[in-house]
């Protein structure tokens, strides 16, 4: 057996289930407002219900991921997620009001959490261990992928063919991703001692459920780095359109996903590389840096050719720093609670999107958007700060510590 193959079927067949799993999401996320809209004559406020609805019980049922995987299982959660998603992705096309359609979102969100917590746990079990940084970058580049098709994709589709066409192509990506995930079965000699590691932690406490169960606490200081750049970066995908109205430059807002969505995904390999080899600060830095460029460039944006520029340089940083904050988290952790690293990350990560929606929202309506993508410049940038002081600061002093602990004299 080849411990250092990267691309085995297992692998490819996990990568190809979240990217459909992902697709079908951003296809929804970016045509269901138009649904609640002219399908069932909804309001606008109606139409932001039906995602913070989805990401409510996203929030909700994330940490559980974890240590559902712990109690019953990786494959069978894998399984059991996958096919709940299809089946509630079936269900829109049941769907006879907007209170059935809140209902429905709900549970998606839930299922969606814990299919996409379970899957991405599932393709870190499978990476060899020297090349984590690279094959999560990869694993993520299927993800980045699907958030530039799918928004495309969605909207093309309600144009031509209706909300039922969208309603079907959605449940049967869902159902792709349920047979790739399902016909996924690694057995390492991770997993195997993994789940010998996790019989002795749970002796002791098998009849409460403590918050340790929920939440891998050595992966909160990146988590929280996470939580920071998400808040800015949702004020990127909620009010783009309307930014790129205000600034009379609509037709070029779906060129600027094109061109943010190409910088994500040509130097994804390169990155991943990068952080096997050089360590996450040589990249982290940069990115943040980039970022912030790039954001800068969009509140200012008055012109196309400013406008698809900024959307290249936010890729670019955007697009290397998600993987490696997800890799830190994963490699925080001991190998029995990689689940948990890696709910917990994104619990934050959603978090700070949906306060992030909310707050910007409420800062642009009173100052204007290019405001608002100001301030979101600077939070990026202040995002280094809780970086260094909570991760990079910490890793260091405790190398430190065990440098000294260590006796000269048995060298």
């Amino acid at each position: 057996m080849n411990t250092n193959k990267l691309w085995s079927a297992d692998f490819i067949k996990i990568c190809l289930s979240s990217f459909f799993l992902f697709f079908s999401f951003y296809t929804l996320a970016t045509a269901l407002s138009v649904y609640v809209t002219n399908g069932l004559g909804g309001s606008d406020t109606q139409a932001g219900l039906s995602m913070t609805v989805f990401v409510i019980a996203s929030v909700l049922l994330r940490p559980f991921a974890g240590q559902l995987m712990t109690k019953y299982g990786e494959r069978k959660i894998v399984v059991l997620s996958l096919l709940l998603f299809l089946l509630f992705s079936v269900a829109y096309l049941g769907v006879f009001g907007y209170a059935m359609l809140l209902l429905v979102r709900f549970f998606h969100g839930g299922t969606f959490a814990i299919a996409t917590t379970s899957t991405n746990t599932t393709a870190i079990g499978i990476i060899p261990e020297h090349r984590k940084g690279e094959g999560i970058s990869y694993f993520s580049l299927f993800m980045s992928l699907a958030m530039v098709i799918g928004p495309f994709v969605g909207l093309t589709i309600t144009t031509h063919g209706g909300f039922t066409a969208m309603f079907v192509l959605c449940a049967v990506c869902s159902l792709i991703a349920f047979v790739l995930g399902a016909s996924t079965k690694r057995q390492t000699r991770e997993q195997r001692s993994a789940s010998a590691a996790n019989k002795q932690p749970r002796s002791k406490n098998t009849g409460k459920l403590h918050w340790r169960d929920l939440v891998e606490r050595k992966a909160v200081p990146i988590a929280l780095s996470g939580f920071v750049v998400a808040f800015a970066y949702s004020g990127l995908v909620t009010f783009m359109s309307v930014y790129t109205h205000e600034q009379a430059l609509d037709q070029y807002a779906s060129y600027f996903f094109v061109c943010f969505g190409i910088m994500i995904v040509l130097p994804r390999p390169i990155v991943g590389k990068l952080l096997d080899r050089v360590g996450e600060h040589i990249i982290v830095y940069p990115s943040i840096a980039v970022f912030t460029v790039g954001m800068l460039l969009l509140s200012q944006a008055s012109s196309p050719a400013m406008l698809l520029a900024s959307g290249a340089v936010i890729g670019l940083g955007y697009g290397a720093l998600l993987p490696c904050f997800q890799t830190i988290a994963v490699l925080a952790a001991p190998a029995h609670r990689r689940g948990l690293a890696t709910a917990t990350f994104y619990l934050l990560f959603d978090l700070g999107y949906g306060i992030g929606s909310y707050s910007l929202g409420a800062l642009a309506a009173g100052y204007g958007y290019s405001a608002m993508y100001m301030l979101c410049a600077i939070i990026i940038a202040f995002s280094s700060v809780i970086y260094f002081i909570l991760h990079h600061k910490r890793k260091r002093l405790t190398a430190a510590a065990g440098d000294h602990a260590l006796d000269p004299s048995e060298a």
